[in-house]
């Protein structure tokens, strides 16, 4: 919420990610970015390369034929009860091919992402290419200040990219022209940072070409004509390569670019002592008290400060189109730029020494300035120190200047928020953040002045005119939030409260006002008119929550009266649609009600997301894509919306996925995976809401469950697993008994409902689910026979300052660290459990070692296991090696130990409350010491390292 002018806000549902319009974070244009879920624009075919090629292949082990004989048909109702041989299992250390009826939807060509041009009278098609190759996560990098950097690119490592550009004429019908490729550039180039300049007349992006002695593939920044689609590089220079390590460019004007480049003076990278200056040292003599989470790839020594400096040090270059180049200011270490909506100043942010080796690089010294576009120094707004001692208590922040950004409404002002508790959430003071305002070039005797005083947590502004702004805050521990309406131009205008309400209830969520286009191409809340009315109207685009599912909206607001009126509503009965973006808004001048332009989305369960523009004032809809089903072998499956209750009577619900064609009066009960990630609340009511809708389209990812429905399997898709903490009740002190409770309220439905085989449901989740898969083996194993757990933290002493939304410290909670660490169950857990882990994951507090030491406990008490580390794979996976050996060992996991269990569930029942009578299991295995010692070892490590999230492209 903090990057306010010409962010891009990424929301992602419905397996389509979407950059739009936010009141926090306008972006400079339009980009839906599609998933596997949608297709096609209605035009022409677009050409996608899918081919894996000879190399990537011999890597792959396909699997033996896991169906029977007279199974012929993929995704039937009946499961296999075919498993790995034992010649599969002994062929350990190769990658795996899962079924094809999974294979099939996985290496589904990708779709192109779409972008619409700032005049919406384009729109650009950004191909991408399949799954990435293992080779190209294998690439080197260097882990400094919570940063992953590829050293032969000088940008971050992983990164994601386009493969070709083209462009579309969007007609007033809804209706595209022929397709204008761009075209110029080597073949083999990888594209990024697509741009559109804010006349819409030309694109900037960067390109990567990896050489072929592997020495280097620096990024080159390159320019392209839109109606002719001919590029050429910008800088005619071929030594002027881009440095991406944090920003990377922006337009100043419609024919200037800002670019952060590689000095030309930089020589070779620093080399490694081999023999260190001394040992490294870390002292805390003063007595500080600095409490910081398990960030990881932190700076390790001298020789990592100086790498860091090496490849995050950029010579800033202000470009024309004509090819004049100007460097400008001194090298530093930029980590962002962003000019005045006047196109007079820059907003410029850098990092210095000292640097840290305890917290990533967002909390190093930090210096922002004020210079003009052509590059003078005009003044120094703030220079913060290096900030390790921030709390780790929720809303707790750096002290000083935050949130600085540019009016989006005003040519050259500034605004900032500023706390007044130190930055200590815990310190009770009124008020406690101020936001401040001010021009960019100082007045003779005028300071800063203040806008508005908050009592919680500054959140942000939507900026609108001087009669109008919204302001918003909020308290985490309470979960209040509050929406403000102030006129900045009007000092004697009382600021009043729009909204005051629980950020976790949804069903009294009023919606977030629709952005605008400004000709500077900054994003505004738009002012609706209506013909005859003085009235002041904005638009609200809600979720629209209702115990029913997710019915969104769009309200004509009146700010002064507060009433609404409701001018678009979702269709309730078969489809899902959404509000998406304003469209009518490509002009300066008042907007009519009668005039409105909507670009929305629709969607139903077996059909996937397609776009129309809404008109007013007869709400004429114009569908502008023609996507294609995405995986026509699952069309036809069954979605629906369950509602049940935990036996202390809160509400939850979960959606429900059954095979094409199944009859569970005719099929019988299925093998059942049940998929979930757990999530606090201060409200048994609120963590009773039914959130999403019956009617979304059910998105398939690589690595979904949803693709286990092609296997016959039902699947019960994100239960809702509420633990809750009423009042100064912390949620974690009964996390395992709300956990149990929520899992067997949820097996008890699907039971009842003769969809599942009480024998054969297993359960699974990923990073917070994985945890909550190993407690669920390990304190409820009648309800599951087997459990899949991806990229896990299983012993909670090893993040002893806090972990997901914990933030006591191990000190001041120990029982209830100890109590929800799995580690600490290790020798109750008896039913079969795959860890998978990737072996570079740089999430905080989810270190490779968490999965490698709950392994070895398990070992060490004879439980049936096994552990998959994924070389080269970080918190997600991404290589399309490590995909499908992933959900080949899924798979195998699930026909081995879920389809094929023949346990009886009572026994298990009876064993569990025997094991719960008498405080520990009975161990059948014999318990073999692996070394010839004797000794336990107790060797908590609390090294863990941080990579601070990098914005998407």
């Amino acid at each position: 919420m903090n990057q306010m002018v010409r962010g891009l806000h990424k929301v992602c549902h419905r397996g389509v990610s979407l950059l739009t319009p936010s009141s926090l974070s306008p972006p400079i244009f339009l980009c839906l970015k599609l998933g596997r879920a949608p297709g096609h624009l209605r035009t022409h075919s677009i050409k996608t390369t899918t081919a894996m090629t000879a190399s990537r292949l011999h890597h792959l082990v396909p699997i033996h034929s896991v169906s029977s004989e007279n199974d012929g048909t993929n995704g039937s109702l009946s499961s296999s009860n075919a498993v790995a041989t034992e010649d599969e299992d002994n062929l350990e250390g190769r990658y795996r091919l899962p079924p094809p009826e999974i294979r099939e939807i996985v290496d589904a060509p990708p779709l192109p992402a779409l972008s619409f041009s700032p005049q919406r009278d384009k729109i650009l098609f950004l191909k991408r290419r399949a799954l990435p190759p293992l080779e190209e996560l294998a690439r080197p990098e260097e882990k400094l200040a919570g940063l992953r950097i590829d050293g032969k690119c000088n940008a971050r490592s992983r990164m994601s990219f386009y493969t070709g550009i083209g462009i579309h004429q969007l007609f007033p019908d809804g209706k595209l022209g022929q397709e204008i490729e761009v075209q110029g550039f080597p073949d083999g180039a990888k594209l990024n940072f697509v741009t559109w300049s804010q006349d819409g007349k030309h694109l900037a992006f960067s390109i990567r070409i990896d050489a072929e002695d592997s020495s280097s593939s620096n990024l080159r920044v390159w320019v392209a004509d839109v109606e002719t689609g001919k590029a050429r590089p910008l800088f005619q220079s071929p030594d002027i390569y881009l440095n991406a390590i944090f920003d990377n460019f922006v337009w100043v004007n419609n024919s200037t670019l800002l670019v952060c480049t590689i000095p030309l003076s930089r020589g070779d990278p620093p080399k490694k002592p081999l023999v260190p200056l001394g040992p490294k040292i870390q002292s805390n003599e003063k007595r500080d008290i600095i409490q910081v989470r398990t960030f990881q790839d932190l700076l390790k020594d001298e020789y990592d400060e100086d790498l860091f400096d090496y490849y995050a040090t950029t010579q800033l270059v202000l470009v024309s189109l004509d090819g004049t180049v100007k460097e400008i200011g001194p090298p530093a270490v930029y980590t962002s730029l962003d000019p005045s909506p006047d196109e007079k100043y820059i907003l410029i942010s850098s990092i210095h020494r000292p640097y840290s080796f305890i917290v990533p690089c967002g909390r190093f010294p930090r210096k922002v300035e004020v210079w003009t576009t052509d590059g003078i120094f005009v003044r120094e707004l703030c220079d913060l120190p290096l900030a390790e001692d921030i709390p780790i208590a929720f809303n707790s922040v750096r002290k000083g200047m935050r949130s600085i950004n540019w009016r989006s409404d005003k040519p050259s002002t500034l605004y900032w928020a500023e706390t007044q508790d130190g930055g200590d959430a815990k310190v009770e003071v009124t008020p406690r953040d101020i936001i401040y305002t001010q021009q960019a070039e100082l007045v003779k005797g005028e300071g800063p002045e203040i806008l508005h005083k908050l009592d919680l947590r500054y959140g942000g502004i939507s900026w609108c005119d001087d009669s109008l702004a919204l302001v918003y805050e909020a308290w985490y521990k309470t979960r209040r939030t509050r929406t403000w309406v102030i006129s900045p131009g009007s000092k004697d205008v009382v600021p009043c409260i729009l909204f005051d309400r629980s950020s976790e209830d949804v069903y009294s969520d009023p919606g977030s006002p629709m952005m605008r286009r400004t000709s500077t191409g900054t994003y505004v809340i738009a002012k609706i008119k209506k013909e005859n009315d003085e009235g002041t109207y904005i638009l609200l685009n809600g979720n629209g929550a209702t115990p029913e599912g997710n019915i969104p909206f769009l309200d004509l607001f009146d700010i002064n009266t507060g009433s609404k009126e409701r001018i678009w509503e979702s269709d309730k009965e078969k489809y899902y649609e959404t509000t998406v973006a304003l469209m009518s808004d490509q002009t300066e001048g008042d907007l009519y009600l009668n005039q409105l332009k909507i670009l929305t989305s629709k969607e139903s369960k077996t059909e996937n997301t397609q776009y129309y523009i809404q008109s007013w004032p007869d709400k004429k809809s114009c569908q502008i894509t023609d996507f294609p089903h995405p995986y026509p072998q699952l069309a036809s499956l069954q979605k629906e919306l369950i509602k049940y209750q935990r036996k202390d009577g809160v509400q939850l619900s979960a959606t429900l996925y059954l095979p094409p064609g199944y009859d569970p009066s005719k099929d019988g009960p299925l093998p059942c995976l049940f998929w979930s990630y757990p999530g606090e609340f201060k409200s048994k009511d609120a963590a009773g809401q039914v959130r999403g809708s019956p009617n979304e389209f059910p998105g398939i990812g690589s690595t979904s469950v949803l693709l286990w429905l092609a296997r016959g399997f039902a699947i019960l898709g994100g239960p809702t697993t509420p633990i809750i903490g009423e009042g100064d009740e912390e949620a974690n002190d009964r996390f395992v008994e709300q956990l149990v409770a929520c899992a067997e309220a949820a097996v008890e439905e699907v039971v009842r409902r003769g969809v599942a085989h009480p024998s054969k449901i297993a359960v699974g989740g990923h990073s917070y689910g994985a945890f909550m898969t190993a407690n669920l083996l390990a304190h409820a194993p009648h309800l599951f026979c087997c459990g899949i757990a991806r990229s896990g933290a299983y012993n909670r002493t090893l993040t002893p300052f806090g972990f997901q939304n914990e933030d006591r410290t191990l000190w001041e909670a120990t029982s209830t660290y100890v109590e929800m660490s799995p580690f600490m169950s290790a020798n109750k857990l008896k039913k079969p459990i795959l860890l998978i882990h990737g072996e570079e994951d740089n999430n905080s507090g989810t270190l490779t070692m968490q999965s490698d030491r709950f392994f070895n406990a398990l070992k060490g008490h004879g439980a049936l296991c096994r552990l998959i580390i994924l070389p080269f794979e970080s918190h997600g996976y991404a290589a399309r090696e490590s995909i499908m050996h992933v959900l080949w060992e899924t798979d195998r996991w699930l026909q081995k130990y879920c389809v094929s269990n023949t346990a009886d569930r009572s026994t298990d029942l009876k064993v569990s409350k025997d094991d719960e009578s008498k405080g520990a299991p009975h161990l059948q295995n014999k318990t073999v010491a692996a070394s010839g010692g004797g000794g336990s070892e107790a060797d908590f490590e609390h090294d863990g390292c941080h990579l601070t999230p990098r914005s998407s492209l």
